[in-house]
């Protein structure tokens, strides 16, 4: 249930938003303020600058690779594949790919020894096969052993991971440390979810959305469409951290 709600939330807030906004129109003591209300929305809302201001206090940082200590294995979480793409046969990467990439670099680099890849698939219906089984795919083109990769491939959303994962290293009692590999706007998510099970997780964030602060008046001033993107995605995450939250889920 909770995992049908979760994906139906954020659909549900901008509906009840637009129908607030609808009942205000009507109003005439609220109508004089929509117009103002709508252009600062506007300029806001496309600004490039202020929605990468607001990615940069969410995101979790990235961390240099020296500073990252020799682990027993990493968790790379899913959601980077389009399993509803055919043929199935080959693996279709959307944006996120680098949580795989960077898993692999730390693979390289002998910073992990072992990879498990932690998600089956978060869509409501059936699918051909897993996201796990996608980037397991990809991971043994790279050349990984397949004594080196572990397959969680039951989890729907972030806790599930947390839950299954903690399923699979009590098979698995020589793991000890770990690298937990994500969105480096859903680290907070993540890394609470794990915790809340009792897993202690070194972050690894990947996938940044947001991009160095730059020192050119076109950042703050011309207008980006990308912008809306970038505040609906942080809506949307924020809005499952506090929904996990409230549940007790991270």
């Amino acid at each position: 249930m909770f995992f049908l709600l979760s994906k139906l939330l954020l659909y549900a807030i901008l509906p009840v938003g637009i129908w607030l906004l609808v009942r205000l129109a009507r109003n005439p003591r609220w109508r004089r303020w929509l117009l103002p209300l709508a252009i600062v929305g506007g300029v806001v809302g496309t600004n490039n600058a202020l929605s990468n201001e607001a990615l940069l206090a969410w995101e979790l940082p990235a961390a240099p690779l020296r500073t990252l200590a020799h682990h027993d294995a990493a968790v790379l979480l899913t959601g980077i594949t389009e399993v509803h793409k055919s043929p199935h046969d080959r693996v279709y990467l959307g944006q996120g790919a680098d949580r795989f990439t960077n898993t692999l670099w730390l693979y390289r680099a002998g910073r992990i020894d072992r990879i498990i890849i932690s998600g089956g698939s978060g869509a409501v219906g059936e699918v051909a096969h897993t996201e796990a089984r996608d980037l397991y795919t990809l991971l043994r083109l790279a050349g990984v052993p397949r004594a080196h990769i572990l397959l969680e491939e039951r989890s729907r959303n972030t806790r599930e991971n947390a839950q299954f994962t903690k399923e699979l290293l009590a098979r698995h009692p020589e793991l000890k440390s770990l690298v937990l590999i994500t969105s480096a706007f859903h680290q907070r998510r993540a890394l609470g979810c794990f915790r809340r099970v009792g897993l202690t997780t070194t972050p690894w964030p990947a996938d940044f959305r947001s991009t160095d602060r730059l020192p050119d008046p076109a950042y703050w001033l011309v207008p980006s469409g990308g912008a809306v993107g970038r505040w609906l995605l942080l809506a949307h995450e924020i809005t499952g951290y506090v929904a996990y939250r409230i549940m007790g889920y991270c």
